[in-house]
């Protein structure tokens, strides 16, 4: 809910008491009792109200201005009815986006926003994101990002590179409660591997949604990543969504294994990669447990240039525990 309030300091009586251009008078205030993208507790935030601006236009306008500045911010998700309705409706969205950079060789994280954005999900696991890197202008691309999207961001690191840090993210619609990444085993003096893993509440459910990336190039060290996965996970008490470009083709043994514990939400081969023209599906989401979920819809997005990947797309209904 939001709430806007003015309060008048002095109120001696019906009419305002005339004072000189300037005094000041009270706030104008707009109030959150929702967490707002970007912040993490409700914020309170007030103009200072001169007596130049008593026109009642002005007040107005100024208290409007304020909460169109803020409710935007506020996720539709987060304002439901009965906190124990089911089913549960998400859309997830795993994307690689490169670095920013895309087919035409053009950096460009406003376009990769629009694309997020007209597709309105509520969680997106982002993989090769690059953080204050000299290579993207040492520019918080994760930051960027969520701001433009009005949503909530979360940075997960795998190793330092050009001056700065280069990973994978998460955007939400839903505050992030808990945030942790788990490393994977792989090539440390590298790139090691990780998984990002955000926690995260609706109608008082709880849920975990991961990011990951696994090697691009020896299966080894894929399937002992998907074994790690298992590991972590697979015997959890929480329903759980995992994002990202796995680097295995749908008939490969990495895909396989993954499937024992894990329900794929693409039920066959969708191509991902190369951007301009698809041949292979190497980006996926998987969810568990597996009877919980159902698969509402699954597709891959229509976008050759943002990235040298295409997005996957899936609508997916919690049912609760079975």
């Amino acid at each position: 809910m939001v709430g806007l309030a003015i309060d008048w300091f002095p109120s001696g009586g019906e009419s305002i008491p005339e004072l000189s251009e300037g005094t000041f008078l009270g706030t104008i205030s707009v109030c959150s009792t929702l967490p707002v993208a970007g912040l993490i507790n409700s914020e309170r935030v007030s103009s200072r109200v001169n007596a130049n601006e008593l026109d009642f236009g002005v007040v107005v306008q100024k208290t409007l201005l304020m909460a169109m500045v803020f409710v935007p911010f506020l996720g539709t998700s987060l304002v439901r009815g009965d906190d124990s309705l089911l089913p549960i409706q998400l859309k997830v969205l795993s994307y690689n986006i490169h670095h920013g950079e895309g087919t035409d060789s053009k950096l460009d994280l406003n376009r990769l926003a629009k694309i997020i954005q007209k597709v309105d999900p509520d969680l997106v696991a982002l993989q090769e994101v690059d953080q204050n890197t000299r290579r993207t202008g040492v520019v918080n691309q994760i930051e960027v990002l969520a701001a433009q999207t009005g949503l909530f961001g979360q940075f997960a690191k795998q190793l330092d590179y050009g001056g700065g840090e280069y990973g994978q993210a998460i955007l939400s619609k839903h505050p992030i409660q808990a945030f942790k990444v788990h490393w994977l085993p792989g090539e440390p003096d590298r790139e090691r591997r990780i998984v990002g893993v955000a926690e995260f509440q609706i109608h008082g459910n709880t849920f975990l949604f991961g990011t990951t990336h696994l090697h691009h190039a020896r299966v080894d060290l894929r399937e002992g990543q998907t074994r790690e996965l298992d590991r972590l996970f697979a015997q959890g008490t929480l329903p759980m969504i995992l994002a990202g470009d796995f680097n295995a083709s749908p008939d490969s043994q990495a895909i396989q294994m993954l499937q024992q514990e894990w329900r794929m939400a693409t039920s066959e081969p969708m191509p991902t990669f190369p951007a301009e023209s698809p041949t292979r599906q190497l980006d996926y989401v998987v969810v568990r447990p597996a009877n919980s979920w159902r698969i509402v819809k699954a597709m891959v997005l229509d976008e050759p240039l943002a990235s040298d990947h295409r997005p996957v797309l899936v609508e997916l209904e919690w049912l609760g525990e079975n």
